[in-house]
């Protein structure tokens, strides 16, 4: 019964998080955000102090059920497991192995001096909610678009506009790699050895695992009832159960209740610390005296939580024509000398050490200015680039979905008032000087009104007019640098800001 409920439990959490990635419309989001806000890291990052709280006296009572329940990494790779378990004489396929602590908390301090140094290129490889994000984002992402670009088509056919068409594009090529290979990595790990990224690599489960050790209720052995069949050893994804010195390493249990369900023998239950305290907190197991049975009406488990879906994107570009048939060169983005981080990350500093590269907000994007970063060591964390579109002011979507606080919260009327870069026109791009013909584009489309269009020689008013730009007024949202018509460079771009400022 108990393995029904967390399997119930896990199940919807895992669809609902993967939701959050998958849909674009940013509809799931305003019902199901807080889902991403309540995994552990993300919360640690954001000072979260409730759900730290939380979650951490979760795991002091009931054991790692974050990591069965919460995580969708681990619900991704349990689901893998079942998959292979499925396998003719591959149903009790685990056995039991001691815990490698020189590899386990080699890769925690490794993490921990990553996280104080800023590295969020190693922080973003090692966090288990944002690789999931970068699986769902990159690789699962452009399937639902399709399907949902083929929704889109048959309605309009039907009269209907109940869907509209989104574009699939590679929004960068590293990302994609290593969502791919981490992808391959954790089914392989999965598929033969079910937990073994979760109790060898993952930094939070080696955090949680260490708090399990001293949880009030946890899975025991029954000396006295066992049988030494091995049917819970070869069962346990965690490789966990010494059932030969009735043993189990709570730090790597993950209180999924397999073990419980597959014992035949009734030798296995739930049990309250208090009733095994004279034992060491080494062993954690019940002897039991074959005159006392043992007092299962306390069996409990309480789980709760769920998390949504992801998003993954990438694919061919569709090329564009003008009224000609000619066709429109696709813009390449300028070298920034300084990279844009969106309103509301305070500064590019806040940026790297807060975010885990989870791609949320970047799958969020509705105007397609969020991509991820290749600078190594700020490597998949998202950057602004205005090629597909610019950054709408009254649009807070990355700061209304973003859970570990490195993009803040912030309003309409305070992201105007933001500057998170200004506008650098380029001479030698310019059609009014290149092509001899008026335009104003930058002008027309500033939200700011930050640019003036002025005669190219002061003393010749007739002169083709270029544009001015005001740097106190310009707040950097790239709507110049987007509808600039120039190709394949800008006749305009935004330089960031490493701190931003307000108007």
């Amino acid at each position: 019964m108990l393995r029904k409920i967390r399997l119930t439990c896990a199940l919807v959490v895992f669809v609902l998080i993967t939701g959050l990635f998958l849909d674009f419309t940013g509809t799931l989001h305003t019902w199901l955000g807080w889902l991403a806000k309540i995994q552990f890291l993300p919360a640690v990052l954001a000072l979260n102090i409730g759900v730290i709280v939380f979650l951490v006296v979760l795991t002091l009572v009931f054991g790692r059920i974050y990591c069965s329940i919460i995580c969708p990494l681990g619900v991704f790779q349990d689901i893998v497991s079942w998959v292979s378990g499925r396998r003719k004489k591959k149903h009790y396929r685990f056995s039991y192995s001691p815990e490698v602590k020189w590899l386990r908390y080699g890769v925690f301090i490794l993490f921990v001096i990553a996280l104080i140094a800023g590295i969020g290129s190693l922080v973003a490889l090692l966090a288990p909610y944002s690789s999931y994000g970068r699986i769902v984002q990159n690789l699962f992402q452009p399937i639902y678009i399709w399907g949902n670009n083929l929704l889109a088509f048959l309605a309009e056919r039907a009269n209907s506009y109940a869907f509209y068409e989104k574009d699939v594009w590679l929004r960068s090529l590293p990302t994609f790699i290593i969502a791919a290979v981490s992808f391959v990595a954790l089914i392989v790990l999965a598929w033969l050895n079910g937990r073994t990224y979760c109790n060898t690599v993952c930094p939070v489960g080696t955090v949680l695992g260490f708090i399990s050790r001293f949880s009030l209720l946890h899975p025991v052995l029954d000396a006295g009832k066992c049988t030494k069949c091995s049917l819970c050893a070869h069962r346990c994804k965690a490789a966990c159960i010494d059932y030969k010195n009735h043993k189990i390493d709570y730090s790597r249990c993950v209180a999924c209740m397999d073990c419980i369900d597959t014992c035949q023998h009734d030798a296995l239950h739930l049990q309250w610390r208090w009733n095994d305290m004279n034992r060491s907190n080494e062993d954690k197991i019940v002897k039991a005296d074959a005159t006392k049975p043992i007092d299962t009406s306390r069996r409990t488990f309480l789980i709760g939580v769920a998390v949504a879906m992801t998003t993954a994107a990438w694919a061919q570009k569709k090329k564009k024509i003008d009224g000609g048939l000619a066709v429109i060169e696709d813009k390449i983005a300028p070298k920034r000398t300084t990279p844009i981080t969106p309103p509301g990350s305070l500064s590019a500093e806040n940026m790297a050490r807060h975010c885990t590269a989870c791609q949320l907000c970047v799958a969020q994007c509705p105007n397609d200015v969020l991509r991820p970063s290749t600078d190594l060591m700020k490597l998949m964390q998202p950057t602004m680039s205005f090629e597909r579109g610019y950054c709408h002011p009254g649009c807070t979507r990355c700061s209304n979905v973003c859970p570990t606080g490195a993009i803040r919260p912030i309003t309409r009327t305070a992201k105007s008032a933001t500057q998170i870069g200004h506008a650098v026109w380029v001479k030698k791009n310019c059609i009014p000087l290149t092509d001899g013909v008026e335009c104003g584009n930058c002008a027309r489309h500033c939200p700011a009104g930050a640019i003036t269009m002025v005669p190219s020689k002061a003393s010749n008013p007739k002169s083709p007019k270029i544009p001015a730009v005001n740097t106190e007024r310009c707040i950097g949202c790239g709507a110049c640098e987007n509808q600039c018509p120039a190709r394949p460079f800008s006749a305009i771009y935004v330089e960031g800001y490493e701190m931003h400022r307000i108007v």
